[in-house]
């Protein structure tokens, strides 16, 4: 355990339901961008530079928003300046239908097989 914790940092070891869930409640800017700094100190105590932890959270918090309706999707993507690593800001590229997600998701699986 780390005793260099500070009191509102994440534990070292956290699931993503704990890490991003909160995120997707949050309606504020400041308290979006006060979230996204935590965020990024706890993947750059993973030994990730803060260009490297900014880039991982921008994508894991527009992938996390993508289990997510439209409209959560939406702010989530607004308020963290992210995007959907896979189908994009929904703002420019609207809602994926269930054919674009699984060809998307066969794509991704054959790209990883070969």
């Amino acid at each position: 355990m780390r005793n260099d914790l500070a009191k509102d940092d994440f534990p070292l070891l956290i699931t993503l339901g704990k890490k991003y869930g909160p995120a997707m409640q949050i309606t504020d800017q400041s308290k979006a961008d006060a979230y996204f700094e935590k965020c990024v100190r706890h993947t750059m105590s993973h030994g990730k530079s803060q260009q490297e932890s900014e880039a991982i959270e921008r994508s894991n918090l527009g992938y996390y928003a993508g289990y997510y309706d439209k409209n959560t999707r939406e702010r989530v993507e607004r308020l963290f300046h992210c995007a959907h690593p896979i189908f994009g800001r929904i703002a420019d590229r609207g809602t994926p239908t269930a054919k674009e997600a699984f060809e998307a998701g066969a794509r991704l699986a054959q790209e990883k097989s070969s």
